[in-house]
């Protein structure tokens, strides 16, 4: 059974962030989309939700809309920090579970 997040609709923001650059509140909880370094080898996108890693995807679905178009509203610099806070040590695919990926194609 798929995740009930895919069904979802995130307005999502920018947060300026090359790692993490799209965030929403969804029912009280928040978003970050992770860009993973190593594409194909990793999915492209990981999904962290309250700073715990939830899944992973190569296609974003389709009630998300475009999580990183430049036209989502951009958000300041402290706002960004803040929400990104619980992620920021795991911009290397698998870090969040403690495997962090050192091969090649995350280097």
């Amino acid at each position: 059974m798929p995740p009930h997040e895919l069904n979802a609709e995130p307005q999502w923001r920018r947060t300026g962030n090359p790692y993490f650059p799209a965030v929403a509140t969804v029912d009280g909880r928040s978003w970050v989309l992770r860009r993973n370094r190593g594409f194909p080898d990793h999915a492209m996108w990981t999904l962290f939700i309250n700073g715990a890693g939830r899944f992973d995807m190569d296609d974003f679905p389709p009630a998300w809309g475009k999580p990183t178009d430049q036209s989502a509203p951009l958000l300041d610099a402290r706002a960004a920090e803040e929400v990104l806070a619980p992620v920021r040590d795991f911009v290397v695919y698998g870090s969040e579970v403690g495997d962090p990926c050192d091969d090649f194609c995350c280097g």
